[in-house]
């Protein structure tokens, strides 16, 4: 069974990359607990944290295979937070991708650029 050991320090690959190789939902829901665990000892609430990390799983699977994508969105019970479910979506085409993108960044633009 993959473990995520929570540390306060950790990188985004440390947390999420073992998830994306887990393939039953009794390790799924575990691996989800200690995430959900390592968020609140930040101080934020259960509810919030599960959000937290249902948005960066889905964020993470986003750069995998769509095998790997859909698996971890069905065990995770999470969606790409641009893309939504690859169930529901399918994967985004390039130019979709490439105007999300490009959207995004339009948004989150810094005043001191503009």
């Amino acid at each position: 069974m993959r473990t995520f050991e929570p540390q306060e320090r950790v990188t985004i690959g440390e947390k999420y990359r073992p998830a994306m190789e887990i393939r039953s939902q009794a390790e799924a829901d575990e691996y989800f607990r200690r995430l959900v665990e390592h968020q609140i000892s930040f101080g934020t609430t259960r509810e919030r944290a599960e959000e937290v990390e249902r948005q960066n799983l889905g964020y993470f699977a986003g750069y995998y295979d769509d095998e790997t994508r859909a698996r971890v969105e069905r065990l995770f019970l999470c969606e790409h937070p641009v893309f939504g479910a690859i169930a529901e979506n399918g994967p985004p085409t390039a130019e979709e991708a490439l105007r999300a993108g490009l959207e995004l960044g339009a948004r989150t633009k810094p005043e001191s650029l503009t």
